[in-house]
C-alpha cells in the first residue's frame, strides 16, 4: 500500500496536469452561471480569467505546502508567496472597483465547486477523499485573501478620496475653482445641483478627522444636502451643496465643530462660485472674537461690522453700498435722524428736542430706517451696525455731506 507522502505527490502531479482543463471548465461555467460576467469588458474577464488561473494554480501550490499527514506544514509554507498576492496580484488594482466583494465570492465559490465536479476524474480514487477535504480548507483560505484584497483596495480608496476632497475643498478656499476642481469634486459623488455655502468653525479635540467627517456627512446626507470637508490647520471647513437655506443647514451640522464661533458665509450659485462664500466665512471667522456674544452658528453678514473694523474692504463696500446709500437716496431727513437718534442715546424725546418735531415722527422715521436697510434702529446690534456704515459711508466721501454723529 502506498505511503501517504507518495499519495499527496501523486495527487499534486495529477492536479497540476490539469491546471489548463480545469481553469478552461470554469471559465466556462461562468459565462453561463454568473449574468455580471458577461457584461464585462474583453479585457476585465481576460482580468477574471488570470485570477482563476492563478487560484487553481495556487491551489495545486498550496496543496503541496501540506505535509505528509495532511496538516499544516509551516517549513514549506514560509517559502510560498501570501495568498492574496498568490491568487490576485495578477490583476491591476483597478478591478476591484469593477468587481465587488460579492461578485469575486460567487466567482471563488463557483471555480470551487468546478474543480470539485472534476477532479475525481483526473485523480487516483485512493487520493480523492484527501484532495476533496483540502479544498475545504483552500475555499477558506481564498476567502479570507479575497477579504483582505478588499479590505486593502477599500482603504487606499479611503485614503486618495481624502486627499481629492481635501484639494477640492483648498480650491474652493483659495478661489481656484476650474475643471480640474469639478471632476475632482464629481469623482467624490458631489451632485452639483442647487447652491452652495460653506461653513468655518474649530476642530473638536480628542476626535480623529475621519469620524468628523463622516458625521458631517451622513447628516447631511440625510437632509439631502452633498458636503464636502477638510480640515485647514485647527479650522474644520464645510462645504454644503444643494442647499436651501444656509443657516438651516449649518444648524444641522453644528454639533460636529469645536468650541468657538461656528460661521457660515452667504449662498452662492454653485461649487465653481463657492469660493465667494469662503471668503466671506473666512473673514467672519477670524472677526468673531469681537462678537462674543454672536449666536452659533452666526451668518458672515452678521458680522458685516467686525469685519469691516477688522479691514475686510468686501464688508465696508457692502456696508456703505446696501445701508448708507440707500438711506441717504431715500430721504434727506432719514441720514439726519438716524445720527440724532445714535447721538443721543438712542433716545426719542431727546431726538425730538434735537430735531424740533414730535415723538411720533422721529419714531415713524426710524421705521423707515428699517423698511430701507432691514436694520431697526431700536435693536442694539442693528444700532451698532448702522452706526459703523454711517461713518464708513462719510469717509468713503459718496453722496452728500450729511450732520456728524
Amino acid at each position: 500500500m502506498p505511503t501517504a507522502e507518495p499519495s499527496r505527490r501523486r495527487a499534486a502531479e495529477a492536479l497540476q496536469r490539469s491546471t489548463g482543463a480545469l481553469s478552461t471548465a470554469a471559465m466556462a461555467r461562468m459565462s453561463s452561471d454568473l449574468e455580471w460576467f458577461e457584461r464585462l469588458s474583453a479585457q476585465d474577464r481576460s482580468w477574471v480569467g488570470l485570477i482563476v488561473q492563478a487560484g487553481i494554480k495556487g491551489f495545486v501550490d498550496w496543496y503541496g505546502q501540506d505535509g505528509p499527514d495532511g496538516e499544516w506544514d509551516p517549513v514549506r509554507a514560509s517559502h510560498a508567496p501570501p495568498l492574496a498576492s498568490a491568487v490576485f496580484g495578477a490583476a491591476p488594482r483597478e478591478l476591484t472597483g469593477v468587481i465587488n466583494l460579492r461578485q469575486t465570492v460567487d466567482l471563488v465559490r463557483l471555480s470551487i465547486t468546478v474543480v470539485e465536479a472534476n477532479i475525481d476524474a483526473v485523480l487516483d480514487p485512493a487520493d480523492a477523499f484527501d484532495v476533496h477535504q483540502s479544498i475545504l480548507r483552500y475555499g477558506r483560505e481564498v476567502a479570507f485573501a479575497t477579504a483582505e484584497v478588499y479590505a486593502r483596495a477599500a482603504e487606499v480608496r479611503g485614503a486618495w478620496d481624502a486627499r481629492l476632497e481635501a484639494l477640492v475643498v483648498d480650491a474652493v478656499l483659495r478661489s481656484e475653482a476650474d475643471e480640474t476642481m469639478l471632476s475632482r469634486a464629481s469623482a467624490l459623488g458631489w451632485g452639483a445641483r442647487g447652491d452652495v455655502a460653506v461653513v468655518l468653525g474649530s476642530i473638536p479635540a480628542h476626535r480623529t478627522e475621519t469620524d468628523i467627517f463622516d458625521g458631517v456627512r451622513r447628516v447631511s446626507r440625510a437632509a439631502g444636502v452633498d458636503a464636502l470637508c477638510a480640515a485647514q490647520g485647527e479650522r474644520l471647513v464645510v462645504v454644503l451643496g444643494g442647499v436651501d437655506d444656509p443657516y438651516k443647514a449649518a444648524e444641522r451640522i453644528v454639533d460636529h465643530f469645536g468650541p468657538g464661533p461656528v460661521v457660515v458665509g452667504p449662498l452662492t450659485e454653485d461649487l465653481s462660485h463657492a469660493h465667494a462664500s469662503a471668503r466671506a466665512a473666512m473673514s467672519a471667522h477670524r472677526s468673531a472674537g469681537g462678537w462674543p456674544e454672536a449666536p452659533r452658528p452666526v451668518r458672515s453678514e452678521e458680522l458685516l461690522p467686525e469685519r469691516a473694523l477688522a479691514g475686510d474692504g468686501h464688508a465696508r463696500r457692502h456696508l456703505v453700498d446696501h445701508v448708507y446709500l440707500p438711506l441717504l437716496g431715500a430721504r434727506g431727513t432719514l441720514i439726519e435722524t438716524l445720527s440724532a437718534y445714535l447721538q443721543h442715546g438712542s433716545s426719542l424725546e431727546g431726538t425730538a428736542r434735537h430735531l424740533f418735531v414730535h415723538p411720533n415722527t422721529v419714531r415713524y422715521r426710524l421705521n423707515q430706517v428699517t423698511t430701507v436697510t432691514g436694520l431697526a434702529p431700536t435693536a442694539s446690534r442693528d444700532a451698532f451696525t448702522l452706526q459703523i456704515s454711517l461713518v464708513l459711508g462719510r469717509q468713503s466721501g459718496r453722496g452728500t455731506t450729511d450732520p456728524p454723529l
